[in-house]
């Protein structure tokens, strides 16, 4: 097992990732490609990736993304990045010694490849060409479902943001995933190989993924920022993909529940006060009250007083409302207990 010491210095400084990140879900996705876990959530999405990316794009990839052990660090940097863009420059950025360890590592786990040994040398035919297989790649099997991965993993952020600020880091870290456990001052990962990561006051930045499958994951070099990326809930409708056609009206969700209203829905995502609702809607705080009343009403938030205010916050029936689970399901995912 993968065993993180916190120091109480890390402790404080535990942060929750509040949006997917860009790279660790090409990374992931490209394991899950290569599975046949999880077909309930999954099988469309593969079927729909394998026809809209050339072989030749993804053999380019999955030289570099085994589906078990080791791939190379620098497909995912450590820094946050405020976008897809952001980070793929990060990646093609990478210092060439640092390409070659890398790459020489994955060697000792699968055969080198022509490609991985020309990607090896860092050159700038090699690394145009890595850039163009990502993209490539991201937009046919990422992008389409950003959106609601995007939903679900921001639902998961309020989720644990709640557990946090009512109950303390102790809860947050306990109750993070059935692999895990909190032993303080180590949190135990299972599943992972036996090896001890120590913080030593850098703190931990927890990821949620919709890609990452069972078993959370971490950078493989320990002196890089310390991250661990770890399941959401999975269930059916959370790759989504957004219509590329128009409708009659803009948004299903609006024919449905009115267009302010739905609205208000998405916007309780991340949690927000009555006041920060009312921003968010560009309506008035009068009306955003209102909008709060009958969406708790119908049992698709909750509100909860936050000192002064009261903080509005979705619950999963909303999140499956959101995310189109109605289509050929009867009811959303249980809830998992905080």
């Amino acid at each position: 097992m993968l065993r993180i010491h916190f120091t109480p210095r890390d402790l404080a400084r535990v942060t929750v990732a509040t949006k997917p990140a860009p790279l660790w879900e090409v990374l992931l996705s490209l394991h899950m490609l290569q599975h046949s876990d999880g077909r309930l959530i999954f099988e469309d999405w593969r079927r729909q990736v394998r026809a809209r990316v050339a072989p030749d794009q993804m053999r380019l990839l999955l030289e570099l993304t085994p589906s078990k052990g080791y791939s190379p660090d620098f497909l995912t940097p450590a820094e946050s990045a405020p976008d897809f863009d952001s980070a793929l420059e990060q990646t093609l950025a990478t210092p060439r010694q640092q390409l070659r360890s890398q790459l020489d590592l994955l060697a000792t786990y699968r055969p080198a490849s022509p490609w991985t040994r020309e990607l090896a040398q860092g050159g700038r035919t090699s690394m145009h060409k890595l850039g163009r297989a990502i993209r490539t790649y991201h937009d046919a099997a990422i992008a389409p479902y950003w959106k609601s991965i995007g939903t679900h993993v921001s639902a998961d952020h309020a989720h644990r943001g709640e557990a946090l600020a009512r109950h303390g880091v102790d809860r947050l870290l306990s109750s993070l995933h059935p692999r895990v456990r909190w032993v303080a001052p180590v949190l135990q990962v299972l599943d992972m190989n036996d090896r001890d990561l120590y913080l030593d006051g850098r703190g931990i930045e927890l990821q949620p993924s919709a890609f990452c499958w069972q078993v959370p994951t971490k950078l493989r070099d320990p002196d890089l920022k310390p991250i661990l990326v770890y399941p959401i809930q999975h269930a059916p409708g959370i790759l989504r993909q957004a219509s590329a056609e128009p409708a009659l009206s803009s948004d299903p969700l609006s024919s449905l529940l009115g267009s302010t209203r739905a609205a208000a829905l998405e916007a309780t995502v991340s949690g927000c006060t009555t006041t920060e609702l009312a921003k968010r809607c560009n309506i008035s705080p009068a009306a955003a009250s209102h909008q709060a009343t009958v969406l708790r009403e119908a049992g698709l938030i909750t509100t909860r007083r936050a000192g002064a205010s009261v903080r509005h916050e979705i619950t999963q029936l909303g999140i499956w409302l959101l995310s189109g689970y109605g289509s050929g399901h009867t009811r959303p995912p249980a809830q998992a207990p905080v």
